[in-house]
């Protein structure tokens, strides 16, 4: 099993940035594809980016594309979303979350739910 603790949300300005970094615990880290989910307030959570288990294939919902990048690194247990050209839709409690077959479908079954980070993008 893993778990996660997110952490790096925040206040910022539209245009800003920030760098959100995911940390694992468990022994099996790198077999499981890692994702990024958000969930805004009245909205249903979405998911935002995902990385294969060696870090070779990304994914991204559409409204990030060109402004979130998602990387990993296996060896420190961590997977890190750094999201430049913040704007207000971007508000929501971010989380991570594992898939063990790793195929990054956002509609398919992800475990081992962090408790989310903050992120406010506000003028």
């Amino acid at each position: 099993q893993l778990q996660f603790v997110e952490s790096g949300g925040g206040l910022v300005q539209p245009g800003g940035s920030l760098r959100l970094s995911c940390a694992a615990s468990g022994p099996t880290f790198n077999g499981y594809a890692i994702a990024w989910f958000r969930q805004a307030p009245g909205k249903e959570r979405e998911g935002v980016s995902c990385i294969s288990t060696l870090g070779r294939s990304t994914y991204y919902e559409d409204s990030v594309k060109g402004r979130f990048t998602i990387s990993r690194d296996n060896a420190k247990n961590m997977v890190f979303l750094q999201m430049n050209s913040l704007k207000p839709e971007d508000t929501a409690v971010y989380f991570c979350a594992a898939d063990p077959l790793n195929t990054c479908k956002f509609d398919g079954k992800w475990y081992y739910w962090g408790q989310g980070t903050q992120v406010t993008v506000s003028s």
